[in-house]
């Protein structure tokens, strides 16, 4: 090696900024400002878990004990509310039909709402723009402000008292928020990878649905879990469409137990925990995906 090289080298190993060994945080204020946002955590669990203690510690009691005790667990726990509710719901029948209603309006919204979203996104066009902003704009606009004309716009169509008008009704409804998130994470799917898809000869139909609607899972779990949240627990609309009593869902059965003169909160309330126990196990057999997809959505 020269002279004029080494001279070189010795001079960028001079030019190159020593590290400096920053001090550690002192242990008592980390420890202080994490121990303020866990208390802080904590005191808002707890606070949401208050209106749902309230609804199980009641449903164990009688009429009476409801209304003379309402804070305090339970004197005797009575588990005959569940059962008699269980009967006077009917509530084998109006779980399947929450079931179906809830499972069919989410397998619509996700299949219409990715293809519609997938198609706005690769559209470089003003008109799609427009589009876009209109499905936005339907999230604002109020449910009361529509209800009338949609019944009778469903009566001419032959979509009341029916679980399939409902769905279809849903996936109005939901199209608006679905396709906004659709479209906000397509945008970091290069498009390279369907370029290359076509180059290898497979149509516009095998492209969405073999290469870019699996790499839609993240999204996809979220919005599943959005809708079906608010679908399953949904009364308004459902008394609007659905007249038969065979026809209706949970929230419409514990309803029942209103009376114009009598109210049963015994068994009004083991109905609401009959309703939120499916909604639980739904959640925690999800709660994988859920992580996983909120990880996956951070990375890209």
């Amino acid at each position: 090696m020269t002279t004029e090289k080494l001279e070189h080298v010795e001079t960028n190993v001079e030019k190159t900024p020593k590290r400096i060994p920053q001090r550690p945080l002192r242990p008592g204020t980390y420890s202080w400002n994490l121990g303020i946002i866990e208390l802080v955590a904590i005191l808002l669990g707890l606070l949401y878990l208050v209106p749902f203690y309230y609804v199980v510690a009641n449903s164990f009691k009688s009429m009476a004990e409801i209304f003379t005790n309402t804070s305090a667990l339970p004197n005797e726990w009575l588990t005959s509310n569940y059962t008699e509710a269980w009967e006077a719901m009917n509530y084998g029948r109006v779980f399947l039909n929450s079931l179906l209603i809830t499972v069919g309006a989410n397998a619509v919204i996700v299949i219409f709402t990715s293809m519609a979203a997938w198609k706005l996104v690769r559209t470089k066009h003003w008109i799609s723009t427009m589009i876009f902003f209109l499905f936005v704009a339907a999230m604002v606009i109020p449910f009361q402000s529509i209800m009338i004309p949609l019944v009778k716009v469903s009566s001419i169509l032959g979509l009341l008292n029916s679980h399939w008008g409902l769905i279809v009704m849903y996936l109005g409804f939901g199209s608006g928020i679905s396709v906004f998130l659709y479209h906000g994470f397509m945008k970091s799917i290069p498009e390279e990878i369907e370029e290359a898809a076509i180059i290898d000869g497979c149509s516009t139909w095998g492209v969405f649905w073999r290469i870019v609607f699996p790499l839609l899972k993240p999204i996809t779990v979220t919005i599943v879990i959005l809708n079906s949240l608010w679908i399953w627990n949904d009364f308004l609309l459902p008394s609007l469409v659905l007249r038969d009593v065979e026809l209706r869902t949970i929230p419409l059965a514990t309803f029942y137990f209103f009376g114009q003169y009598t109210k049963q909160w015994d068994l009004a309330l083991a109905g609401l925990v009959l309703g939120i126990v499916p909604l639980l196990v739904f959640f925690f057999g999800m709660q994988k995906h859920i992580i996983k997809g909120i990880t996956s959505g951070s990375i890209k």
